[in-house]
């Protein structure tokens, strides 16, 4: 498969709620099975040249970039959402044109396979931006992708904002993207932090690319495994045992 594609990886947090006596990393040094949720991250990103894989760090980022020394990076500070991770690496991603794939560091478990049919999925049906999802049957804290009668992709919609109906539907929004990099930096110039949490979610940049005539799908090919992201200690010990589980 010939790529055209760079990828921005977000790994700026802090993982406060994986703070551990003792231990003083950003979240996504932590380690399972003795390797480092970036480090995983970055095996199966290993089709795409270093140069061209950008790291969006932040929170003890000197330790971030030393652990990885090979991967250009870029600097979150502060840390005002996901758009604003994006934006943030637009300069080390410098005036490609190709197309830009969004994902994250705190999710160690995403297949090779499953970033390749993403990419895949954008490719084939010329979309602006292709969305990742899973279907689960557990109730799960994610956005719902919503489609219409055709099963065209429509909108996201946020776990906290859905109606009933809408609680219901079990395509999740796994939060990784492709976009074509002209449409990504159009939308994101057009974020706007109207949250609560006064930030910049990517999640509004298909809306906005699908309002302006541009071609959004989804691509459900995540399994409901790999789209476990670590924000808890409870959820890195669950990882490690579905890593340890892998390797026997």
């Amino acid at each position: 498969m010939e790529y055209h594609v760079k990828a921005a990886v977000l790994a700026a947090g802090k993982g406060t709620r994986l703070r551990t006596e003792g231990i003083d990393l950003p979240k996504v040094l932590r380690q399972a099975a003795g390797r480092s949720l970036l480090g995983y991250v970055l095996e199966e990103l290993s089709f795409l040249d270093k140069k061209d894989v950008v790291l969006v760090v932040g929170y003890e980022r000197e330790k971030v970039v030393a652990a990885f020394p090979d991967y250009p990076h870029a600097v979150q500070e502060p840390q005002k959402g996901t758009g604003h991770a994006v934006q943030c690496a637009r300069e080390a991603l410098g005036q490609f044109d190709g197309d830009i794939l969004v994902c994250y560091g705190d999710m160690p478990l995403m297949r090779r396979a499953t970033y390749e049919s993403l990419i895949r999925t954008h490719r084939e049906e010329g979309n602006q931006c292709t969305l990742l999802s899973a279907v689960s049957d557990e109730e799960l804290p994610y956005g719902r992708i919503v489609r219409d009668k055709n099963g065209t992709f429509t909108h996201i919609v946020e776990d906290k904002d859905c109606t009933p109906e809408e609680k219901a539907i079990r395509e999740l929004n796994v939060g990784v993207y492709v976009f074509q990099a002209a449409a990504l930096w159009e939308a994101i110039d057009q974020l706007k932090p109207n949250n609560a949490q006064g930030e910049y979610y990517l999640t509004d940049a298909p809306a906005y690319i699908l309002a302006k005539g541009g071609k959004v799908n989804a691509c459900p090919t995540c399994t409901p495994q790999e789209m476990l992201g670590v924000n808890t200690v409870e959820q890195l010990e669950q990882v490690e045992r579905i890593v340890q589980a892998g390797q026997d």
